[in-house]
């Protein structure tokens, strides 16, 4: 006798208080569900709850059966679609549908179209799958259950070699990771011996002027926050003092610093949070400067850094740019601002010691705001980009640099389809890949916000187009899980996932070294000199 129980999807639980009865009287307990106009069926005891769709994170190189990642009350949920599984014709999610958290090993959602039921089957009633294996693929089942009636069959799921088989495919290929030699690390050593006549800087742009700080002097770079509390008293420029990871960031707009007009802050907005000498019980000192936008994380030859003329310097003898950087044959000019003769360093102490009541009441407003919440000084950070919406994170310390994605670039036969082409960088021959291609994505024009993002791979320069850089900041290690194992080694690409809980933010952390496979790798151009202009 087959029992059949209709229980409401979101109140399945993932335990059944009666299975030890069940399990003694011979009984077996499933959830039914449907799809692409068949039945399916998991044990009970392997579903952990039942979801509405959620909204998903897509993993790059991946199957299409992995539709993504989740946030699961702060636990990172990968979400299958059954169709692509059992390679069912696609349909889009709609009310009906839900997403069965199963329990292999680590939480694994399962897209159905909708969900039945739950019934309690007699062990016999469950039929072995030898009678249909001449039509049906069956390794993917354990048995049938036949409807009372005799005309309903539900397939019986074995969903470790669905979600097993289904990514075995990937594991072919290999990441340069896994083929690096001792040439790798010389070539590396030598590329850091080279670095050693270049300047790093991170530069940004106010009324239409560019200008950077030296990167080891910028901590992060963080939105604007709505909750800044003004302090009565101070000159124009400063803005007031907000709450940035439980201490007092002072606020500075660099338009009225500098006398540009002032105008209405924007989303693109963003503050610099810039080291200064000196401490404050046991504290580095820090203040946060207003710009207009982020332009690029620039490495630039020393010997197109000039000192500022004599002309520039105030009476006393100094200047609020320490220097200017002539790029594209003089027609870009970068002004490096000198954080130290900019800022009154006992101003802004004082600033902080006198507002520490108001900014812990601001504590809680200005926190949401912050762009990597609840981080620590050990917190690594990275530079966030977007493809197709979704954001990626690099560590900081992986970016050679950052430059606009030139008009022209020239084009290689007989490389891969997602090598974009190459182009002249200060000299040297820069292969660039595009991001979306090598990821399979839909493809996009050309804009002025994308970016091409520098890194060096196991000894050679290679440039990604994505299709903006939005900020670097610290991620708290904390929020940060391994990548799901589903998707094979072609997504070890994805080191990590950090889940933002607070902002409604997952960021897939990417493995640079992984970014091009070996076999790609052989087919790029080579890294070389180019020839002068």
């Amino acid at each position: 006798m087959t029992e059949t129980t209709t229980i409401p999807a979101e109140a399945i639980a993932s335990a059944d208080p009666n299975a030890a009865d069940h399990e003694r009287a011979g009984l077996c307990q499933f959830v039914i569900f449907h799809s692409a106009g068949e039945m399916f069926a998991v044990p009970l005891e392997q579903v952990k709850e039942i979801i509405r769709v959620p909204d998903v994170v897509r993993m790059p190189l991946s199957p299409p059966a992995l539709m993504g990642l989740a946030n699961l009350r702060g636990t990172v949920l990968p979400v299958l679609d059954l169709r692509h599984l059992f390679g069912l014709p696609p349909v889009l999610s709609d009310d009906a549908s839900r997403v069965v958290v199963l329990d292999h090993g680590h939480p694994v959602g399962l897209m159905v179209d909708r969900v039945a039921n739950v019934v309690t089957v007699e062990r016999e009633r469950l039929e072995p799958v030898t009678q249909i294996q001449a039509t049906i693929d069956t390794e993917l089942l354990t048995g049938m259950i036949k409807e009372e009636d005799g005309r309903g069959i539900v397939m019986v799921l074995d969903v470790s070699k669905s979600i097993g088989r289904t990514f075995a495919a990937q594991d072919a290929a290999l990441c340069l990771a896994d083929v690096a030699g001792p040439t790798a690390l010389t070539l590396e050593d030598d590329a850091a011996d080279g670095a050693a006549d270049e300047d790093q800087l991170v530069s940004f742009e106010v009324d239409g002027q560019e200008y950077a700080f030296p990167i080891g002097e910028v901590q992060e770079i963080v939105q604007l926050p709505a909750a800044i509390t003004q302090v009565p008293g101070t000159r124009g420029h400063v803005l007031g003092v907000t709450t940035l990871r439980n201490r007092l960031l002072p606020l500075v707009s660099l338009r009225t610093m500098f006398g540009m007009p002032v105008e209405a802050f924007t989303d693109a907005n963003k503050v610099v949070v810039v080291s200064l000498p000196g401490e404050r019980d046991g504290e580095a000192l820090s203040v946060g400067v207003v710009m207009d936008k982020v332009k690029a994380v620039l490495r630039v030859e020393r010997a197109l850094v000039e000192p500022v003329p004599a002309a520039l310097h105030s009476q006393d003898g100094h200047s609020d740019i320490r220097a200017i950087c002539r790029l594209d044959e003089g027609r870009r000019l970068v002004s490096v601002l000198s954080a130290d003769a900019m800022f009154d360093v006992d101003e802004l102490r004082a600033l902080r010691a006198t507002q520490g009541d108001a900014g812990a009441a601001a504590d809680g407003a200005a926190e949401g705001d912050a762009t990597m919440s609840d981080a620590t000084t050990e917190d690594a950070q990275y530079v966030i980009f977007r493809l197709m919406g979704e954001e990626y994170g690099v560590p900081v310390e992986a970016v050679q640099e950052i430059v606009r994605v030139p008009d022209q670039l020239t084009h290689v036969p007989g490389t891969p389809d997602f090598v974009e082409g190459v182009i002249n960088l200060r000299g040297t021959v820069l292969p660039v890949i595009d991001q979306r291609r090598r990821f399979d994505l839909e493809e996009a024009a050309r804009s002025d916000r994308q970016r091409i993002m520098v890194f060096t791979i196991h000894g050679q320069h290679v440039g990604f187009i994505v299709d903006s850089v939005s900020e670097v900041g610290r991620i708290p290690e904390a929020t940060i899980s391994a990548a799901p194992d589903l998707s094979g080694s072609r997504a070890k690409v994805v080191r990590g996932v950090a889940n933002l809980t607070a902002q409604n933010r997952m960021i897939q952390l990417l493995d640079v070294d992984c970014l091009i496979e070996p076999a790609a790798d052989a087919l790029l151009p080579p890294h070389q000199p180019a020839l002068a202009a």
